[in-house]
């Protein structure tokens, strides 16, 4: 399968790889997780900084290139696969820190799967598509605050710190990138949440349609009474929308319709 196909822009330009590695700050301690390792470009940079890198690359030439790679650079460990698939943590172990330049189109699942492992994960660097960096890192109230903030902010705490032009690439896309940092964790250390998915499908299920309310939203999961319950008892506006809410809001309603339910039990 070509690069092409996967979605891969490559980090061509070495200024823009010398910046990168400088907002990363890896030290000799390091283990660091590369995701679309690519020709190596910025895992031959990793390695002079960091203590271990974990190259993990799905199409089979590139495979053997940073095969070839990593035989010139013992700190180099190449993993063939698909980040959807691979058990990271025991590819990476107890600790380690996350980098990847992730084709555009698959950047929510991607963020799905690390953060299955987020007690292992101290930090997660990641180069995307600007517009998908700034739903990531919104505030509640602006327009691109939705699920994928939520989701994000839950796990860990995001910040876009460099913004990169397309000629950085090769090929380039069409779009500006961003590199995104998201130190752990998030809102989720402070939060007593025992059912981590049904929180997060509750919130999947109240942006499920934007323009709607949040009551409106909310009826598609529970009865009328029930959600009448709910706002009353958070002392949320009758027109109030998902994009309102910042994720310890979320957990305030997650705990009271938990308690509704056992009591309706």
């Amino acid at each position: 399968m070509s690069p092409r196909r996967l979605g891969q822009h490559f980090l061509a330009a070495a200024g823009w790889r010398a910046r990168i590695l400088r907002t990363l700050g890896a030290g000799p301690r390091d283990t660091w997780l590369e995701i679309g390792a690519g020709h190596g470009e910025m895992t031959r940079e990793l390695a002079q900084a960091a203590g271990r890198v974990v190259a993990v690359e799905l199409d089979p030439p590139l495979v053997a290139q940073l095969r070839r790679l990593a035989r010139e650079e013992p700190k180099i460990e190449v993993a063939a696969g698909d980040v959807l698939q691979l058990n990271l943590g025991d590819l990476a172990g107890a600790r380690f820190k996350v980098y990847g330049n992730l084709p555009y189109y698959i950047t929510s699942p991607i963020l799905e799967r690390l953060f299955q492992f987020a007690a292992q994960i101290e930090e997660i660097h990641i180069v995307v598509q600007l517009e998908v960096a700034a739903r990531i890192a919104a505030r509640p109230g602006r327009r691109d605050y939705g699920y994928l903030s939520v989701l994000s902010q839950f796990y860990a705490r995001p910040e876009i710190v460099l913004r990169i032009p397309p000629g950085a690439f090769r090929p380039p896309p069409k779009v500006a990138s961003a590199l995104l940092r998201m130190k752990l964790p998030g809102a989720r250390a402070a939060l007593d949440i025992a059912d981590e998915q049904g929180f997060l499908r509750l919130v999947q299920a109240c942006f499920a349609q934007k323009r709607k309310t949040l009551r409106n939203n909310l009826r598609a999961l529970f009865d009328a009474a029930q959600v009448e319950a709910l706002l009353a008892e958070c002392g949320l506006a009758a027109r109030i929308r998902a994009e309102e809410l910042s994720v310890e809001h979320f957990a305030a309603v997650y705990q009271i319709l938990a308690g509704i339910k056992a009591r309706k039990t």
